[in-house]
């Protein structure tokens, strides 16, 4: 079930009403239902492989727990061999379901090199939506059990419902225990002033995934698809409005996400914090999809850095690296998705090397690294490094970022913005100047929130018909430039299929 679709309009009224209306008791038993009814939407059979990763990590989370409380040599011992059957049973499933046929035409390329007959499987794998999502959700529990950060949830079903929260359940965020886990038992009560910030959110959602993401998707997708018959400035707008599209969409899903559990008194973690007003790869991905940066950094990144008895720089560099590619890998089973995660990997590190010979070069040359023009070409910058990481991100194989990296720089052709060329995108010239506009307000809006100012509090200060006209037109907004009708089928969120 889509968040844009016709179905969850009446689906998360109806789950609300009852969760409210019901004893606080079974309301736990209630969302697991309406969980698994929204993912069974997509496919049945694939909630049986939720409930068994759900199965594994609850089982494992005891047994680990149970080696904590014990204590001992034999119990560290075993408390490792639950944690890593954990591991090894997940991941297995994840690479099954998402990386087999990767692996198999991986092999195939070496076996023909060979000369040698090529593995040729039998059976057809449809990748379970979200499974990455959940699967690092479940992992992250047994591993914060293991470390002694929570206790074990002896309650399957509340445990489950961890698992499988509808809200974040197919694009995140990854929600650790610590956070959800523990607001599940907590009795949450209608107030109408949470609920109508729920709602504001969700419809700011909305506009970000329908108005914006879906409309910047038409350009993006007919020009990949034909980009043979485009160059210079038509390429470089192309990955820009790809840049716009996977920020809406993928931000429109989070905020959704967080707007619905917040309506039922649940609150999810922050997964986004305007990742192209960052000044440097490094503070990009501490605004981007922070839930998995997060997530890499506390289970990947940090047990490198601190095992064994010597931190080093080397160790530090190849943390990142392999904290990198990981997160490339997690994206997607291609190529692509593992180079661009390698990319964002090296820009780091080609960043830790520099920056002491920056910091001295500044302080020679006396240049002001707090004001507002050394901020906004760092921006700037960190927004170009970032596009050319999206266009590997974006294309189907390595020979089409080629082709249209060459092109992008073969021609300079700054005429497309008087000779109506802009409109042989895709778009027409409504729908392109609509998709303009609505990036200049998604600019405010954000500028607002990063300099600090609570836009639904200073709306709230507001008199009602005021507030009353903000809503109406920002509903009307939607449905009238919102990508949706007879002719179209909802789209389905990019993260999705990671």
């Amino acid at each position: 079930m889509l968040f844009n679709s016709i179905d969850f309009l009446f689906f998360f009224p109806i789950v609300t009403l009852i969760y409210f209306v019901i004893p606080h008791k079974v309301r736990y038993i209630w969302l697991l239902i309406a969980s698994y009814y929204f993912y069974m939407a997509w496919n049945p059979v694939y909630s049986l492989l939720m409930l068994t990763s759900t199965f594994i990590t609850y089982l494992s989370g005891i047994l680990i727990d149970k080696a904590n409380n014990n204590g001992g040599e034999k119990a560290e011992k075993l408390k490792k061999l639950w944690v890593t059957l954990s591991l090894v049973l997940n991941l297995s499933i994840l690479f099954f379901f998402k990386y087999f046929y990767f692996a198999v035409d991986n092999i195939n390329i070496l076996l023909s090199a060979l000369h040698v007959q090529l593995i040729q499987p039998k059976f057809d794998i449809i990748l379970p939506v979200g499974i990455s999502f959940y699967t690092f959700q479940a992992l992250s529990y047994t591993m914060d059990i293991y470390r002694r950060e929570v206790y074990a949830e002896r309650n399957f079903l509340k445990y489950a419902l961890f698992v499988s929260f509808f809200p974040q359940l197919v694009a995140g965020p990854i929600e650790r225990s610590k956070n959800l886990l523990v607001q599940i038992n907590q009795k949450h009560t209608f107030n109408y002033e949470r609920m109508k910030d729920g709602l504001l959110l969700m419809l700011f959602g909305y506009f970000l995934k329908m108005v914006i993401a879906d409309r910047a998707a038409i350009l993006v997708n007919f020009v990949f698809e034909n980009y043979e018959a485009y160059s210079g400035l038509e390429i470089a707008i192309t990955v820009i409005a790809f840049a716009i599209q996977v920020y809406g969409d993928f931000a429109g899903y989070s905020a959704i996400a967080l707007g619905a559990a917040w309506v039922m008194g649940f609150k999810l973690m922050q997964n986004f914090n305007h990742p192209y007003f960052a000044t440097s790869i490094q503070d990009y991905w501490g605004r981007w999809h922070i839930s998995l940066s997060t997530w890499l950094r506390d289970y990947v990144y940090l047990p490198i850095i601190f095992s064994g008895k010597k931190l080093s720089k080397i160790k530090n560099y190849f943390a990142i690296i392999l904290t990198f590619f990981i997160s490339g890998l997690w994206h997607g089973a291609n190529w692509t998705y593992v180079v661009w995660g390698l990319y964002h990997g090296f820009c780091i590190v080609a960043a830790e090397i520099s920056n002491p010979y920056k910091k001295k070069l500044y302080k020679k040359l006396k240049i002001n690294t707090k004001c507002f023009s050394f901020r906004l070409s760092a921006m700037i910058i960190t927004f170009l490094l970032v596009n050319i990481g999206y266009l590997i991100f974006r294309a189907p194989d390595f020979y089409t970022a080629f082709e249209m990296w060459k092109q992008m720089f073969s021609v300079w052709n700054p005429w497309i913005f008087f000779d109506n060329s802009l409109y042989d995108m895709g778009l027409d010239r409504k729908d392109f100047w609509v998709l303009c506009f609505s990036v200049v307000i998604l600019w405010v809006v954000s500028f607002m929130q990063e300099k600090g100012i609570k836009i639904r509090e200073e709306l709230a200060k507001q008199n009602f018909i005021f507030r009353v006209l903000v809503y109406t037109i920002t509903v009307l907004f939607i449905l009238i430039f919102g990508i949706y009708g007879p002719e179209y089928n909802e789209s389905q969120f990019i993260y999705f299929q990671f």
